[in-house]
C-alpha cells in the first residue's frame, strides 16, 4: 500500500515542475494556464488568464468527441501548459496524465496556488477583480477537523 504523498512523489519524477516565481517571470509571455481545481475553487480565486478544467474531466476535455471537450486544450499538445491546483499535488497527477496523452510541455505549478499566495502574487475572483492578499491567505489556510487528523 502507498500513501497519497508517496504517489505524488512517484508521479513527480515523471514530469517537470515550475515554481511560482519562475512562472511570474513569464508574465509577458504566459503559457496556457490550466487550473484543474473544482469550479467553486476556481470562482473563489485563480490566476488571471487561466482556464478551468476540473481534474475529474481532464482526460475527456483533452480529446475531441466528448461533451467535456475543450478545443483550445485539445489543440495545445505542442504548447507550454502550466497545470495548477491548490497545493501542487493534483497538478502533478494531471501533468503526468497529460504527458501520457501526448502533451509535450505540460508542467505542474510546484506548491500550487498556496505557494503563489505565499509569494504574494495576484489572484482574481470570478468577476476578474483582484483578491485581497489577506483573504487569499485565509482561503488557503488548511482547516482540518479532529476526525481528519491521524490517530496518535
Amino acid at each position: 500500500m502507498k500513501t497519497f504523498s508517496q504517489l505524488v512523489a512517484e508521479s513527480a519524477k515523471n514530469i517537470d515542475e515550475i515554481f511560482p516565481w519562475d512562472l511570474d517571470e513569464k508574465k509577458d509571455n504566459l503559457p496556457m494556464l490550466l487550473d484543474i481545481r473544482e469550479p467553486y475553487e476556481f470562482e473563489a480565486m485563480h490566476i488571471k488568464g487561466s482556464i478551468n478544467v476540473p481534474r475529474g474531466i481532464l482526460e475527456t476535455a483533452c480529446e475531441y468527441d466528448f461533451e467535456e471537450t475543450v478545443p483550445e486544450l485539445v489543440e495545445a499538445r505542442e504548447k507550454e501548459i502550466v497545470v495548477i491546483c491548490r497545493s501542487g499535488n493534483r497538478s502533478v497527477f494531471a501533468a503526468e496524465v497529460m504527458k501520457m496523452m501526448g502533451y509535450k510541455n505540460a508542467v505542474s505549478l510546484k506548491t500550487g496556488l498556496r505557494g503563489w499566495v505565499d509569494y504574494e502574487l495576484p489572484l482574481v475572483d470570478a468577476n476578474e477583480q483582484e483578491v485581497d492578499e489577506d483573504e487569499a491567505d485565509e482561503y488557503f489556510t488548511p482547516r482540518l477537523r479532529p476526525e481528519q487528523m491521524s490517530p496518535e
